[in-house]
């Protein structure tokens, strides 16, 4: 058995690519526009995972915008994407930079949550074991929810 993909379903394809990409940083390996189907596919890997992902074809997430509008919701009901970074503090200033709220912060340098454009909950945990906690992060109060 092998891991492929987690599939998320988009309302604006530009503004899903602007937060994945643009943002949060992940590199886009292959995408795939089906006009008989009326969608676009546009598979994502973490820059760690990016060359495998070109030859494995894994582990990716693969965005699903359908031309035809569409209303989504309940996103987080099927759980969470989970990324580790190598500085969770300075990711997490990075998103905040960049205008996305930080639903969760990483108070105990560990684990942080954020969402994207379409209410995807996304869990940061930090590589290697958690941080010593720091301000502002280790005072800063949940926002909404995560």
């Amino acid at each position: 058995m092998e891991y492929l993909h987690t599939m998320v379903r988009v309302a604006d394809l530009d503004k899903a690519l602007a937060f994945y990409v643009d943002t949060f940083g992940l590199k886009e390996v292959r995408r795939i526009d089906n006009e008989k189907g009326r969608f676009t596919l546009v598979f994502l890997a973490a820059p760690g995972d990016a060359a495998r992902a070109e030859t494995t074809k894994s582990p990716l997430v693969e965005l699903t915008y359908n031309w035809d509008p569409e209303t989504y919701s309940g996103g987080r009901n099927f759980g969470h994407l989970a990324y580790q970074v190598d500085d969770i503090y300075a990711f997490c200033t990075r998103l905040k930079d960049k205008g996305v709220t930080i639903n969760r912060p990483p108070r105990d340098g560990h684990m942080a949550f954020v969402k994207s454009p379409d209410g995807i909950s996304i869990e940061i945990l930090q590589k290697g074991g958690a941080k010593e906690p720091q301000e502002p992060w280790s005072s800063m109060e949940n926002t909404g929810t995560w």
